[in-house]
């Protein structure tokens, strides 16, 4: 075996494939590292998604507010969905806040997506869960994310699954000014 195989046979080792009852049939739950090669496919739809709600200029300012190496271990992490060999959803985490005795506190999830041929599947939902379950291995007790509001089944979603909106006013580092702030407790 290359070192080459080697190395993604590593990676791989860390996922866990799920079968779910979804159409897709089977759908594989990776958590990977910031420079594996099948995070392309979640920046690239990510990139069409967000030109096709933002516009390009929008779409460039996201994805170049968080470089992807926001993302690296060991604090930070990406997982990503994958059926029949296609990256059909992903999300990603990166510390936020510190708890005040410097554990990892909380977590901000970004780059939250599920391909426009695979929604209403169920593949958001995994996603989260697939980040909070990451979080809680990384030592984070709560969560912050933002979504836009152009994004109303992502605000849909977090609230179905428990998430709390958060006042934007009370937030110091609001990303941008229409940005829709939620929050969660792992531990509740």
């Amino acid at each position: 075996m290359t070192e080459t195989a080697r190395t993604e046979t590593a990676r791989t080792e860390t996922a866990r494939t799920e079968t779910t009852g979804l159409e897709l049939g089977r759908v594989r739950m990776l958590r990977v590292e910031h420079d594996d090669p099948r995070v392309q496919g979640l920046l690239d739809g990510l990139l069409g998604e967000y030109t096709e709600r933002y516009g390009a200029e929008g779409a460039a300012n996201e994805l170049g507010r968080y470089p992807v190496t926001d993302f690296v271990a060991p604090l930070g992490r990406l997982v990503l969905a994958e059926s029949n060999g296609e990256i059909v959803a992903g999300g990603a985490l990166r510390p936020y806040r510190p708890a005040p005795d410097g554990t990892p506190g909380t977590v901000e999830f970004k780059r939250i997506w599920t391909s426009a041929r695979h929604r209403r599947k169920g593949l958001g939902r995994l996603i989260m869960t697939a980040l909070e379950d990451a979080a809680r291995d990384l030592g984070y007790s709560s969560v912050m994310l933002f979504t836009g509001p152009s994004q109303p089944e992502a605000v849909a979603l977090y609230e179905r699954i428990g998430y709390r909106w958060v006042d934007p006013t009370t937030i110091d580092d609001l990303p941008y000014p229409k940005a829709v702030p939620f929050a969660h407790d792992l531990y509740a």
